[in-house]
């Protein structure tokens, strides 16, 4: 069966991600599907995830995955309900918004948010590093906790980028800043740092009850320039045992699994009232380099390619099947 809508059918898609338009030939790749070994992934039911969420609000906090993977919910759900924008703050990249479904009461939104923790965004007439806060998260989401019933956050490739680090008021080091006089001391513990900050946040401020479910990392699939058509050529998926998780794409997935878990055992007997869950998209998402818009972004002769983000449809869709069932485990506990 095919997706549950296109880019027609579905006016929300963000132009970048819109690969039918943008005259990408092949079909394939919006009709594999994932297959877990030991239990059948039921089609994603958007009456169901509506029922789910009447009356109450999932956002989606992050980077540009955590919007992607929020377009496409929106689109699976505006098969069966027609999604009203009632809040747009941030341009036309859907930094911040919120749908309202109101056949069921239910909102949808989205929040920018590249480090989860408070951060400072590198800017043409600013410095050209980011800066992270670690021991505080980022307020232009937290301030809304007490109003949001389910989140999902998504971070990752951000953290590649040159940075400061603070903590404490103090400079912890940095990551790749020449001409710096500070330590560097590379990414991965500063994801670690990041991820912990934001889960015993959310478990002290919601004590009361919220479910946190954390997108791990999807990796990447250039294979060439940017700037060169062929950057993320492959129209099929990779076959099973042809491409292994291994190498930054395993150790972010490994950080913030491991960060899950840990923050669960953390919160001890309050289990039932902050539900927290891993949102393992990494492994299958590596098995789907077909899936990237590539050259099919926009026009002009040099095309910056995306090998990063998903069509829509894609293969992104399969993150919110799994989420449903995620969410429907949770609310069994």
């Amino acid at each position: 069966m095919g997706p549950l809508y296109n880019g027609t059918t579905c006016g929300t898609i963000k132009d970048g991600q819109n690969c039918m338009s943008h005259g990408r030939p092949d079909l394939g790749f919006l009709y594999w599907r994932w297959q877990p070994q030991e239990c059948q992934l039921p089609r994603f039911d958007p009456n169901e995830f509506l029922q789910f969420f009447a009356d109450r609000h999932i956002a989606f906090v992050g980077d540009s995955m955590a919007r992607n993977q929020l377009e496409s919910l929106v689109c699976m759900l505006s098969s069966v309900s027609p999604p009203n924008l009632v809040y747009k703050n941030g341009g036309d990249d859907n930094k911040f918004r919120r749908w309202h479904f109101a056949s069921h009461n239910a909102s949808v939104s989205i929040y920018w948010s590249p480090f989860l923790v408070k951060g400072v965004e590198k800017s043409k007439n600013g410095p050209d590093h980011n800066e992270l806060y670690l021991d505080r998260i980022d307020e232009r989401w937290g301030k809304d906790l007490d109003g949001i019933d389910t989140i999902v956050l998504s971070i990752g490739h951000w953290f590649l980028h040159p940075a400061v680090y603070l903590e404490d008021g103090k400079v912890l080091g940095c990551h790749y800043c020449p001409g710096l006089n500070h330590t560097e001391i590379g990414f991965y513990d500063v994801l670690r740092k990041a991820v912990r900050t934001t889960l015993n946040t959310i478990s002290d401020r919601r004590g009361d009850g919220i479910d946190v479910i954390l997108t791990t990392f999807s990796p990447s699939h250039f294979e060439g320039d940017w700037d060169k058509f062929g950057a993320c050529p492959k129209t099929e998926p990779y076959g099973e045992g042809e491409k292994l998780l291994e190498g930054m794409d395993a150790d972010m997935r490994k950080i913030e699994v491991e960060e899950v878990e840990s923050a669960r055992l953390g919160i001890g007997g309050n289990q039932k009232k902050v539900r927290l869950e891993a949102l393992d998209v990494t492994r299958l998402s590596l098995m789907r380099p077909d899936g990237h818009p590539g050259p099919y972004i926009g026009v002009g002769e040099r095309v910056q390619n995306d090998c990063v983000h998903w069509c829509l449809p894609g293969p992104v869709d399969t993150w919110n099947q799994i989420l449903l069932q995620v969410i429907k485990r949770l609310r069994r506990q």
